[in-house]
């Protein structure tokens, strides 16, 4: 935190739905399959951003708040209050970052050059695979594909 505090200017850089290509799901239609080149399919993106630190309890209250609202919607869980169980006591260990984007860079890499056969046959291939990522990948790929 002490660098964030010294220079707030960050970049928080995300990479979600890798998957592995093999080379013979990318070989051209009319070449041999060992002549296809491996790749990576996956979505990236960088935000740069501006810092700020968020120390103050009620603060950190209200983002710990607004993070089990999202990520746990069905409820469940008391709310966080300063001084108050079972959270207050727990603020004092908890340091939050807010990000103020300056700018987006993003990368969506799924084969949208490929010839269709091509591009069929990576979505068969990732369809029965059916490894992690792999579904995610295809929906992407087959979005992309229409596009």
């Amino acid at each position: 935190m002490a660098g964030v505090e010294s220079d707030p200017e960050v970049l928080l850089s995300v990479v979600d739905d890798y998957v592995f290509v093999p080379g013979p799901w990318q070989a051209a239609p009319e070449g041999p399959p060992e002549h296809g080149v491996p790749t990576s399919f996956y979505a990236a993106v960088q935000l740069r951003c501006t810092a700020r630190v968020v120390d103050g309890p009620a603060e950190k209250a209200e983002i710990l708040n607004r993070q089990v609202a999202h990520f746990q919607p069905e409820g469940g869980s008391a709310r966080a209050a300063v001084g108050e169980a079972p959270y207050g006591r727990m603020l004092s260990g908890i340091r939050a970052l807010c990000l103020d984007v300056i700018d987006v860079r993003a990368k969506f890499k799924y084969a949208i050059h490929k010839p269709a056969e091509v591009r069929e046959r990576i979505a068969a291939g990732l369809a029965e695979r059916g490894g992690p990522g792999d579904a995610a990948a295809l929906a992407h790929h087959l979005c992309r594909r229409e596009a």
